[in-house]
């Protein structure tokens, strides 16, 4: 049972809640169930607006660049404030608080709101390239277990479902200069973190204690979050850093096959389907295919093409046979053929995007690309271009850097100023 408390008449008073249960259409981490943006067939709004398909929006206290995620009619969002809030006049670093937020998916009513000050002396600096995300850009992951959150210098934490921090583990202390954004992934009874900005490894711990229980150190400048690969009854843990794509036994660590990569730092996180990685980024702009299922060096045997297209920033999405991504700066969006790499369309958003740095997600045949600051483009998840809308609310003039969450064909999507409910 889950106790909460309740105000009435001058008197808080506790009372209990059934326990939390899973739903079908739960989007409990980033990226969703299947960590590539696959909505399946959920029905959403191509048009909206701030008069238009707004179920609700909620003020943010605060700002972040981490994406929603939906457990058991519950929301969660990470969100930071009392510094970095202006460039011009960030305040003092000592006041920086991270939070986790708790609301209600069909109302946006806050349940509860916990803040955090673990380690805080220790974060960047707030400038340049931390200034485009901030303190919060690491998504949470949720189970029946509890709420898992990644705070970068503040460590990996739990919370219960009531709000309550069980464990915090502080991984590492270093910063870098683009900051950090990797978001937590649940295995088994492991939640595995890559903390390369911090401590320059994947690390596993108890989801019970918070206790480390692998460590794997090969990681070389890698911003993505890992990604479980169905393999013959199996899983790999894949990620992709500089020069070398790896898959590791998630419930071990131990390196199960590497590959030749891309050579220059990687901020999108690899997608898997049918036992294929896809693999996009740097700033050279690369897109590799691999077979999973390998042991050692496979880059001969299982690296099936290269492709001289990519993303510095956003991941990509799979859909009927193709791969969809955008470009982060040119705004630009690529379809490719995702058994030989060809690229079917390369084409410029009109009125240009600006950055894109969420990552898309498919739903019902339309893939959703979401801006910085120039609003959100709706395609038809075809090899052929078409754009069937650009969405702007007006009234929010604010950053949008977290990738949509979908549930119950509901989207949800967070700014700097609000979170958005956004359905027919």
């Amino acid at each position: 049972m889950i106790r909460t408390a309740v105000f009435f008449c001058g008197f808080w008073f506790l009372t209990a809640l059934p326990a939390l249960a899973a739903a079908p259409t739960d989007w409990p981490q980033f990226r969703g169930p299947t960590q590539d943006g696959d909505a399946q067939t959920a029905q959403l709004p191509v048009e909206w607006s701030a008069d238009k398909s707004l179920v609700w929006r909620k003020e943010m206290p605060g700002f972040g660049a981490s994406s929603p995620v939906v457990f058991g009619g519950r929301l969660y969002v990470t969100y930071y404030d009392g510094y970095g809030l202006s460039e011009e006049e960030p305040g003092e670093k000592q006041n920086l608080r991270r939070h986790l937020m708790c609301l209600d998916k069909d109302s946006g009513q806050v349940i509860w709101d916990e803040s955090n000050d673990e380690n805080v002396e220790k974060a960047a600096d707030y400038k340049g390239f931390i200034a485009l995300h901030g303190f919060a850009s690491s998504t949470p992951v949720v189970d029946d277990t509890g709420i898992y959150v990644y705070y970068g210098t503040g460590g990996a934490a739990c919370y219960s479902h009531d709000g309550k921090l069980q464990w915090q583990k502080v991984l590492g202390d270093k910063t870098h200069a683009f900051g950090t954004a990797n978001s937590p992934v649940l295995y088994e009874d492991l939640v595995i973190i890559n903390g390369f900005v911090e401590c320059g490894a994947i690390v596993a711990l108890d989801k019970k204690t918070g206790q480390e229980r692998w460590r794997f150190d090969q990681v070389n400048r890698a911003w993505n979050t890992p990604c479980l690969v169905a393999v013959d009854g199996k899983h790999e843990l894949v990620f992709s850093s500089e020069g070398t794509i790896r898959a590791l036994d998630p419930a071990t660590g131990k390196e199960l096959w590497f590959c030749k990569g891309i050579d220059d730092y990687i901020c999108p996180s690899v997608i898997a389907h049918d036992g294929i990685v896809y693999a996009i980024g740097a700033r050279k702009s690369t897109a590799v295919a691999i077979k999973a299922g390998g042991e050692g060096d496979v880059s001969e045997s299982h690296r099936l093409w290269e492709q001289g297209k990519g993303s510095n920033v956003s991941s990509p999405v799979y859909y009927d046979g193709n791969l969809y991504w955008a470009s982060e700066g040119k705004g630009i969006v690529y379809c490719a053929d995702a058994k030989t790499g060809e690229i079917k369309y390369e084409e410029r958003l009109e009125p240009r995007p600006g950055r894109i740095y969420a990552s898309p997600i498919v739903a019902d045949g339309k893939l959703y690309y979401v801006s910085r600051d120039a609003g959100a483009f709706v395609l038809p998840a075809k090899p052929e271009f078409s754009l069937l809308a650009h969405n702007e609310i007006s009234d929010d003039d604010s950053i949008f850097n977290g990738s949509p969450a979908v549930s119950g064909g509901k989207m949800y999507l967070r700014s700097n100023k609000f979170l958005y409910c956004i359905a027919k």
